[in-house]
């Protein structure tokens, strides 16, 4: 029982885990992938439909773009997360230094005119790298040690134009996750415990549409379905342990989600921005978790996560004929209360602060450049092994994106 047990402590980790490094806001989701609605802190994003990043911002967009279309975005940045644990934290340990790191983020749409009222589209979003890196005797060592995850989502969309101002969209975001993990067991001499590639494929639906009520004003709405991923994998610990190696099977869903945006053009010069959104992360409230290993044994990992909400507002400014400027800000609600928040998922409530611009460099090429600040919150963390908060929790991002609205076969392909 007490390999089970531990087992299970494991698995809670894991599932933390897997979501933390899905995730740089209060809820759970990444917010951008280095298109440009960056510049706007994503505010918007499903109804500005201009470039390829429509593809999965608002899949329905499509429709908007005269010709085939192909946007290469790249966001990489950096995370700080210092800790900061109470003098009378239960097991001790140092602050665990800054746990953060590099941040590489990126990602590649296609837009193919089919027809006049038909389009397909195709994205691909990637993160990886090690999300938590704190020093080995740390506070919350009993929780995680090191961390790394990798994530690739296919995300192939079709679109048709119904009428003069309603589009509809639809697509499927496929997923392929893999994690390894480290945490010291809190136990006897506090072996090492290493999970080792917890992967699956998962897959989810899209549906958006897209209403143009006049040539200056539009509303964008998306729904994305729940990824249900099943993670199997194994843990690796110390013959001298008092526990030994066993497979861990777990069942995590990642939330399903109603997203809304506007774009209107106020004016010449000026447009205005704005999102909202609701996400279902109670659905990952307690996890079916099953244990093997000489030991067969299920239970339901709690992890208490609630629903989420955000809203987002932005504005562009035409400075030119060549640049528009770009700003905006986000607020997300918080997926946890504070007596459920652990080490392993260090976010609170979140605020994010966007600038950039983007510069028509020739009819055939767009340019995007941004600037991210995301602030986690001090995330309070007050748990049997270790309590504290964050003194500095951020994401900083840098962001450069391509858009080419020209390529060798425009015009060609369509019927």
């Amino acid at each position: 029982m007490k390999r089970f047990v531990s087992s299970a402590r494991v698995g809670l980790a894991c599932a933390s885990l897997f979501l933390a490094g899905s995730s740089h806001a209060g809820g759970l989701y990444l917010s951008t992938f280095g298109d440009p609605s960056m510049g706007t802190a994503s505010a918007g994003a499903g109804a500005v439909a201009e470039d390829a990043s429509t593809a999965h911002t608002n899949p329905a967009g499509m429709t908007r773009l005269d010709d085939h279309q192909l946007l290469s975005g790249l966001a990489p940045g950096f995370s700080t997360a210092k800790f900061k644990s109470d003098a009378n934290t239960p097991r001790g340990g140092t602050d665990g230094g800054d746990q953060g790191g590099f941040i590489p983020i990126s990602s590649t749409s296609y837009v193919h005119k089919l027809s006049d009222r038909w389009r397909l589209g195709m994205s691909v979003l990637s993160f990886a790298g090690a999300a938590l890196d704190p020093s080995d005797d740390w506070a919350g060592r009993n929780e995680v040690s090191e961390i790394s995850l990798f994530t690739l989502t296919f995300l192939p969309a079709v679109a048709v134009r119904v009428t003069d101002w309603l589009s509809v969209g639809a697509g499927a975001a496929v997923t392929y996750g893999s994690m390894d993990m480290r945490l010291r067991a809190p136990i006897g001499m506090e072996p090492t415990i290493r999970l080792k590639k917890l992967n699956d494929w998962a897959a989810a639906p899209i549906a958006s549409v897209l209403i143009e009520p006049t040539p200056e004003l539009r509303f964008g709405v998306v729904y994305a379905g729940e990824t249900s991923f099943n993670l199997g994998g194994d843990t690796v610990i110390p013959k001298n342990a008092l526990i030994s190696n066993s497979g861990i099977d777990l069942e995590l869903p990642l939330a399903r989600a109603v997203r809304t945006s506007i774009y209107w053009d106020a004016t010449d010069r000026i447009a205005l921005v704005m999102n909202s959104g609701w996400e279902d992360w109670s659905a990952a409230k307690s996890l079916p978790l099953s244990v093997t290993g000489g030991l067969i044994a299920s239970a339901s990992v709690p992890l208490e996560f609630r629903d989420t909400w955000y809203l987002g507002l932005g504005g562009y400014y035409r400075l030119n004929d060549a640049w528009r400027l770009q700003t905006g800000f986000r607020y997300d609600s918080s997926a946890l209360k504070d007596k459920d928040r652990t080490t392993v998922l260090p976010v609170d409530r979140a605020w994010t602060f966007a600038v950039g611009g983007l510069y028509d460099f020739s009819e055939k090429l767009n340019l995007g450049f941004a600037f991210s600040w995301t602030n986690l919150g001090n995330a309070p963390v007050n748990k049997p092994t270790v309590k504290g908060k964050y003194s500095r929790n951020d994401v900083f991002l840098f962001n450069i994106s391509l858009n080419w609205k020209k390529l060798p076969w425009s015009g060609r392909g369509t019927f």
